[in-house]
């Protein structure tokens, strides 16, 4: 395994820079955002497609730094029943996919996105409760109308153009927001969908990271990982539960905050979700998302990065010597 960076952490970087920053820290890996929520402030899709030169001397810059692209991001909304909003987070995705293709690299991670109640909405409407009954009748309408129609048309745009790990990360508010309704949309949709798992958005919803990745590992759909840790606060979680919409800033009100991996779970439980990635056949980058409020950008991302230094298996395993 190898540590990667979500490089939106350092946006205020030029791309140089950014690199250099992170070669320091001794990281391997970096994930670019394209557009829509993180920004295109290192990799903009408009500057570089088609752009042979440019292009090559973007891969050189990170070749030199013997590191590699993980992954291009793009996470947006294109079911947005804002036509304005949609388009644009469609566009972004398609540039993102075509440019995927000319950097040589084969995961695009995004969001599955959200409906709304009709047509006619004017704001997604993300459905978590089967009753009342009309809201079991919009699950289906949204689903069979507009979710499966375009990402089955999405999944054969991105085989297309050679790209055969779509990574929808687990987001709540979108319809994709744990491991059956990932499931569910690759099953029906497009086999090149899977994961990129993030525990952090699962953990407060109760799911149990490590068992998320064996499921999901049995159907071979986890294609990038993002590090990201939640902490839960058990006595607000205790009086409310976990549908928290109080700010992000309201630490000491909310029943969950993200934090800087081992702030949240312990790191036997990071550990834990190493050890399930490897055993299901994941040796690939971990890409470490920083959105802690109570850490800076710099010291948080080196608190995450020693305690994944500390955690994770590099070398190929041995053969069973003892057995």
């Amino acid at each position: 395994m190898k540590i990667g960076v979500f490089t939106v952490l350092y946006q205020d970087l030029p791309f140089q820079q950014m690199l250099d920053k992170l070669q320091g820290l001794g990281v391997k890996a970096v994930e670019l955002g394209t557009g829509n929520y993180p920004g295109d402030q290192h990799c903009n899709p408009d500057y570089l497609l088609d752009n042979r030169h440019e292009i090559k001397k973007f891969k050189d810059a990170i070749k030199k730094r013997n590191m590699i692209i993980s992954g291009l991001s793009c996470q947006g909304n294109p079911l947005h029943p804002n036509k304005e909003i949609a388009k644009k987070h469609h566009k972004t995705w398609e540039k993102t996919i075509q440019l995927a293709e000319q950097l040589e690299v084969d995961v695009v991670n995004c969001f599955s996105g959200c409906p709304g109640d009709s047509f006619d909405a004017q704001f997604p409407n993300w459905v978590t409760c089967a009753w009342p009954p009309e809201y079991e009748k919009l699950r289906k309408w949204q689903w069979d109308e507009v979710v499966i129609p375009y990402w089955q048309r999405q999944s054969q745009f991105a085989s297309k153009y050679g790209i055969n790990k779509i990574a929808i990360e687990m987001h709540p508010g979108f319809v994709v927001y744990n491991p059956e309704t990932l499931v569910e949309l690759r099953e029906r949709a497009g086999n090149n969908i899977g994961a990129n798992f993030d525990p952090s958005h699962l953990i407060w919803q109760g799911i149990d990271p490590v068992e998320a990745i064996k499921y999901l590992g049995k159907k071979e759909c986890i294609y990038h990982f993002h590090a990201k840790d939640t902490y839960v606060n058990e006595a607000n979680k205790s009086i409310n539960g976990v549908l928290d919409t109080k700010h992000y800033s309201e630490f000491l009100k909310r029943a969950w905050s993200f934090r800087t991996i081992g702030y949240g779970q312990s790191q036997k439980t990071w550990k834990d979700i190493l050890s399930a990635l490897r055993a299901v056949g994941f040796d690939n980058v971990i890409s470490i998302e920083h959105e802690d409020m109570l850490a800076s950008v710099d010291e948080g991302l080196k608190q995450a990065i020693q305690l994944l230094e500390g955690s994770m298996l590099k070398e190929s395993p041995t053969e069973i010597w003892w057995a």
